[in-house]
């Protein structure tokens, strides 16, 4: 592992996800209450014994920053090191903003093939699941593959929305696809499921193999395949031209793995971790998931009910209220008799002073969520004013729409932005 840097890379806009992105980058997204999607790559590379790794970021980051700056801290002695490439300009790359995955990467290749990197592992800021890289490190350095990439075995009805492989027996990627539309696009990358039964892993009815955006590359290799040509992005152009002349290698996984890509994918998710039996599993301690140590309070609750829900350190949760199926995030404060269900409540960066919620008045309340209030299948973004008696329901399978300035409707399910402020009696 010490011959090998990781690279994460930590997005663009985010547009699918908005307005959880409207003021914060697609990895300083909050997750499970207490944790940013950023924390998952990088907490499987430190659980991995993977410790030299660069951020790369572009978008709205200055909150990314603030929280691995604050997080991931190396002693002297262990030579690791997270480290954050913000775009910039150079007389080399030009002042061009970087235009892909693969642009990304090329900018700043000069950090990525420093001496004594034999290997680098690229990974993606945006996804849940949980990997131990070194088994993919295994499977590059014993096939002498020169790029690898890790496949999770998907139906041909998600295969849309993916890259999809074909390997041979060996291994070997002969055939590549970026999110076959068409049969006709999707057959010559179609893998039997019997191939894939024939590697170990049940394939139950399974006939694609999807690349999960999980990547090995020897360091020479890496800069020869983006150092001569323009290409932007990995999936769309880079794996396609390589596997005609380079020896591209697949990595079976069959674990969790979602791409936080969507709204929708965001929110089911996070209701996911809240179950008794959650497919991501938060408590191992074999692989745990870092995150900033924040110093909070336990969280208090009295007369409440809370069922199959995860809550977080520093909340305030007061008689009668009933919170069902949801993540309620840090700081949060929760009034009497408020109903939470089937919802994602990403609570508060600060505690709000008693003698400045007392100025409020019915247009301007208390940070948190007001007495009486009732929220079903929404998104509640960070420090929001939730009035008293607030009706925050989900009108169902809706088209997409701006319900006002602050609430949204997205993927069928109702956002509340960011430092949103709802008066009294609102309804959705």
């Amino acid at each position: 592992m010490r011959e090998t840097i990781a690279v994460v890379l930590g997005g663009g806009q985010g547009s699918r996800l908005m307005p959880l992105t409207k003021y914060r980058s697609k990895p300083a997204v909050p997750l499970a209450g207490k944790y940013r999607l950023i924390d998952i790559p990088l907490s499987n590379c430190l659980n991995s014994g993977l410790n030299r790794i660069y951020v790369l970021t572009q978008f709205l980051s200055v909150s990314l920053h603030r929280h691995i700056r604050g997080t991931y801290r190396f002693d002297n002695f262990s030579g690791g090191f997270v480290e954050i490439l913000a775009a910039q300009q150079t007389m080399a790359e030009g002042t061009d903003w970087y235009q892909g995955t693969a642009d990304a990467v090329r900018k700043n290749l000069r950090y990525l093939t420093q001496p004594g990197v034999k290997d680098v592992v690229i990974l993606s800021g945006d996804q849940l699941y949980r990997m131990d890289f070194r088994q993919m490190l295994k499977t590059h350095r014993d096939s002498g593959a020169e790029i690898t990439i890790a496949a999770k075995p998907v139906h041909s009805s998600e295969a849309s929305g993916l890259g999809i492989m074909r390997a041979d027996d060996s291994g070997r990627v002969v055939r590549f696809a970026e999110k076959p539309k068409s049969e006709d696009a999707l057959a010559p990358v179609r893998t039997a499921p019997d191939w894939i039964d024939a590697q170990g892993l049940p394939s139950h009815g399974r006939d694609c193999l999807a690349s999960m955006g999980i990547y090995v590359f020897n360091a020479e290799v890496l800069n020869q395949v983006l150092e001569d040509n323009q290409h932007s992005d990995f999936g769309k152009e880079v794996f396609p031209s390589a596997i005609d002349n380079r020896k591209v290698q697949l990595h079976l996984f069959d674990g969790y793995w979602e791409d936080i890509g969507t709204i929708r994918s965001f929110f089911e998710a996070n209701l996911q971790l809240a179950r008794p039996e959650a497919p991501f599993e938060l408590t191992t301690q074999a692989a745990p998931i870092y995150s900033r140590p924040r110093f909070l309070p336990p969280t208090r609750f009295d007369g409440a009910t809370i069922e199959g829900s995860l809550v977080a350190d520093g909340c305030i949760i007061e008689s009668g209220a009933h919170i069902a199926n949801s993540v309620i995030g840090l700081r949060c404060k929760i009034g009497r008799n408020v109903s939470i269900r089937d919802s994602v409540i990403m609570g508060a960066d600060f505690y709000e002073k008693d003698r400045d919620s007392k100025q409020h008045s019915d247009s301007w309340p208390a940070m948190g969520i007001g007495d009486g209030s009732l929220i079903e299948r929404a998104i509640v973004d960070k420090n929001c004013r939730i009035g008293p008696g607030s009706r925050i329901l989900n009108p169902g399978d809706c088209p997409d729409r701006d319900v006002n300035d602050v609430c949204f409707l997205r993927d069928g399910i109702l956002v509340v932005e960011k430092d949103a402020c709802l008066p009294s009696e609102w309804q959705a």
